[in-house]
């Protein structure tokens, strides 16, 4: 495994169709939605982290703590960053995450993930 603090990935999404909500219909235009917002951090970790493990090499979340700080449209375009802060026992990974519109922050907290063996999910 060459998982080591400092490693960062950034990718760049549309805020669309799964992503969006109306807060059921409370508002009147689309926006990210939070558990959206959380499902792109996530994956931009997993991502991260999975470039980085040996062959058989996964991940799995098991900690989320973020908040959400301001709106994105239907139609943004926004990105996700993940700094890897922390590998704890090779297998604990602490991540810094963050979504951007622009300058403006929409989303920031931190992420954990777990190392495992992908053949024990059937992989």
């Amino acid at each position: 495994m060459t998982l080591e603090s400092g490693l960062e990935r950034t990718d760049e999404f549309v805020v669309e169709d799964r992503l969006l909500t109306d807060v059921g219909g409370t508002l009147p235009v689309s926006v990210l939605s939070t558990p959206g917002m959380i499902a792109m951090m996530e994956r931009c970790a997993a991502v991260l982290a999975f470039e980085h493990l040996g062959e058989g090499g996964g991940t799995v979340g098991f900690e989320v703590c973020v908040k959400h700080v301001a709106a994105a449209g239907e139609g943004s375009t926004c990105t996700v960053t993940a700094r890897l802060r922390e590998v704890v026992d090779d297998r604990k990974l602490r991540f810094d995450v963050e979504v951007k519109e622009g300058e403006r922050t929409i989303g920031v907290g931190t992420h954990e993930r777990r190392v495992i063996q992908r053949a024990a999910f059937g992989g």
